[in-house]
């Protein structure tokens, strides 16, 4: 008999009172562009409420987040731990530092394109010797590699006159845009936000590419990928070259914000830094290596101003705790699983369902 006859209402089943998966899905991928557009406003408005040495250590914070989005696309997307990241990051610092003494080029339109060639051709170089060998490197092959290459480089830049020594190349002339010098302040701090706002947009597109999708399963399940047909170790070498020279942009603006270059920046010393940044934020999605380099960095400033004996200690302490109850990162709190590999959008059969 039918219900309508009767004047009784049908009981929706509980599949219907369920909420879609497709429904649920774009929810998710919503996430990740509010909290981008959020932090990108309290980004821009900053610099109007901070006091200007803070602004001086957040554009610092800045060119750390862009060396940690270099060292996330490596170890979040394709599974390689480069322990050896600062390699890039302080050759591309002491490039444009030579360019500078030597030369007198301070000029932007020289600076940045020297540095990011730097860092490009170094990782191009290093993945040709830890890569793209006959046989498949292990991943302990690869980091261990690394980090030799960056060990090599600071007790080379240590024992190098030419290179200054354990002091480094003090004195860098403020680098210029066109006939204006560009000074330590808001002015710094927007150009490197524009340049990170825009390597970020690159990245975002690289990984939510057919390419980015390659990556995320050469991370998941190596062997299956390349069953599939692709080179695995050149996808690796690419990724590897790219996020080279992004931490060659971020070691030439560093190297010019600062005002000198010392070996620290080529040292392992640093290397695991950016390792400490993008595990406190969450690898894989980007965003989490620039959230966990501004809270990593904003805690150390904060506690070695008021505890300046333990502070180290306590930093830690905080650390440890997030790596033990948040293995994926502090974007766990607010992104699911899934950001991590990359969303590609709802399947042909969630889509159909959608339509009917």
């Amino acid at each position: 008999m039918s219900s309508t006859g009767t004047g009784i209402q049908p009981t929706p089943s509980v599949l219907e009172a369920a909420p879609s998966p497709v429904k649920a899905s774009a929810f998710l991928g919503r996430r990740l562009p509010s909290l981008e557009l959020a932090l990108l406003i309290a980004a821009l408005i900053a610099p109007l409420f901070l006091r200007d040495y803070i602004t001086v250590y957040a554009t610092r914070v800045l060119i750390l987040c862009l060396f940690a989005l270099s060292f996330d696309l490596v170890w979040g997307y394709a599974g390689i731990l480069s322990l050896g990241q600062s390699l890039f990051f302080g050759m591309a610092g002491y490039a444009v530092a030579l360019l500078s003494r030597d030369f007198g080029v301070g000029s932007i339109f020289a600076v940045l394109p020297v540095g990011t060639l730097v860092g490009f051709v170094a990782a191009l170089l290093l993945a040709g010797f830890l890569l793209l060998g006959r046989h498949p490197s292990s991943v302990v092959f690869v980091s261990l590699g690394t980090m030799t290459g960056a060990y090599a480089a600071d007790r080379l830049a240590r024992g190098s006159q030419y290179l200054g020594g354990q002091n480094g190349i003090p004195s860098i002339q403020p680098m210029t845009i066109g006939a204006h010098e560009l000074n330590e302040g808001p002015g710094f701090y927007y150009l490197v936000l524009a340049i990170l706002v825009l390597i970020y947009l690159l990245s975002r597109f690289l990984v939510r590419s057919q390419f980015g999708l390659a990556l995320a399963g050469l991370r998941e399940n190596e062997q299956r990928i390349a069953f599939f047909g692709y080179k695995a170790q050149h996808l690796k070498a690419i990724i590897f070259a790219i996020s080279g020279a992004i931490a060659g942009t971020a070691g030439s603006l560093y190297a010019f914000h600062e005002g000198f270059v010392w070996t620290n920046m080529l040292g392992v010393v640093m290397s695991t830094q950016v390792v400490l940044y993008v595990l406190f934020g969450g690898s894989g999605t980007l965003i989490g290596a620039v959230i966990g380099t501004a809270i990593v960095e904003g805690l150390s400033f904060w506690l070695s101003d008021n505890y300046r004996d333990i502070w180290p200690i306590i930093l830690g302490v905080l650390l440890l705790l997030v790596i033990l109850f948040r293995p994926l990162g502090l974007i766990s709190l607010v992104l699911g699983e899934r950001e991590r590999v990359g969303y590609f959008g709802p399947s042909l059969k969630g889509r159909r369902n959608a339509a009917s």
